[in-house]
Parts: structure tokens; sequence; C-alpha cells
């Protein structure tokens, strides 16, 4: 073969491998400024979503913050009130004598309460007979809504029929203001909970 030929041929050779390598080249630079493209477009979304998430923290981050502390001090409050009552009734429960036990069962319900003042916890303990196929039904007491002999009496008489005969029962109201921390979101800055227990005397 000539040797112009070859030169001729070489040279063309050569003129592809540097055509492939100039492709490949400008599409490396292509993708990356695509790429950079790509971040700077990220750079921007990123600022915006963190001047976004400012905006929302601002206007519903701190009422909920503030609302779910007024929340957790009711739901607290209510749970405590609930088992001062039921201490109460427990006490009241032991004996038709403890039943009438108006200070013992007050002194135990509050007990049962130290993180609400006694001075701001009211009990009112309440002791009756009623027949046991109406246990819901009229309640019988005596002087001061205690169950007395008269009661146990009135009881006897109107529980008539098989199997129906008077039963005591002791009921312990109680009731506490509750002052929330920040009362936020027009929710009021003291809430009067309310609570009670029912439990047969033995």
């Amino acid at each position: 073969m000539p040797a112009h030929c070859s030169a001729a041929a070489a040279v063309a050779e050569l003129r592809s491998w540097f055509s492939e390598d100039v492709k490949k080249m400008i599409q490396f630079i292509s993708k990356c400024i695509q790429k950079l493209r790509h971040y700077r477009n990220l750079r921007k979304n990123r600022g915006t979503a963190i001047v976004e998430l400012a905006l929302v923290l601002s206007i519903f981050g701190l009422p909920t913050l503030l609302g779910t502390a007024d929340t957790s001090t009711f739901i607290f409050g209510s749970i405590e009130i609930s088992n001062a009552a039921h201490a109460g009734a427990m006490y009241g429960m032991m004996s038709s004598n403890v039943a009438t036990d108006t200070a013992g069962i007050t002194s135990t319900a509050k007990a049962d309460a130290p993180d609400i003042p006694a001075a701001n916890v009211t009990v009112t303990p309440t002791s009756y007979y009623a027949c046991s196929a109406a246990q819901g039904g009229v309640q019988y007491t005596g002087i001061g809504n205690q169950a007395t002999a008269a009661a146990l009496s009135s009881a006897t008489s109107a529980c008539t029929g098989t199997g129906n005969y008077p039963l005591e029962f002791v009921r312990v109201l109680l009731s506490a203001p509750v002052t929330l921390p920040f009362h936020c979101c027009g929710i009021p800055a003291t809430i009067t909970l309310n609570s009670q227990s029912v439990m047969e005397v033995y």
C-alpha cells in the first residue's frame, strides 16, 4: 500500500477519534451545565420552602404549641379529679358507718388530688338506698341526704317482689377549678371540672 494512502487513513482515523472525543466532551459539558442549573433551582426552591415554613410556623405553630399545653393541663386535671372522687367513694363503701362519714370521705378525696389546692376542691358525699331491681330508680335518703334507719325502712317497704331488696350506695360528687397555663385561642383561663363516683356499700 502506498505511503500516502496509509498517512491519509491515519489522518482520517485521527479526525474520527478527535471528533468522538469532542462530542463526548461537549456532552459532558452539557450535562454539567444542566446539573448546575438544577442545583441552582433547588437552592432557589429550598430558600422559598424555608420562608414558607417560617410563615406557617409563625401562624400555626405557636398557637398549636400553646393549645397542646392547655389541653394537656385540662386532661391531667380531669384524670386527677376523677381519681379523687373514686378514692372518696372507695373509702365510703367500706361499711354503712363509714358511708355516712362525710368528713372522712371529703378528706380522702382531697388527699387524692395533691396538685389542686384543697381549698379549691368541693366534695359532696351522700349515701342512699335503692331497690336491687331498680338501682337507677328511686333513691331513699334521710336527714342530710344520708342513708339513715328511716331511709332503710322506706326502701324495705318499697322494694317488694322476689329477689328485690334494698341496697346501700355511696355517691361522691367532686368539683374543682383548673387554671390553664396559657388559655390560648379564646379558651377560658379557668375551667371548673366535675366528677362523680357511685359505689355499693358493703
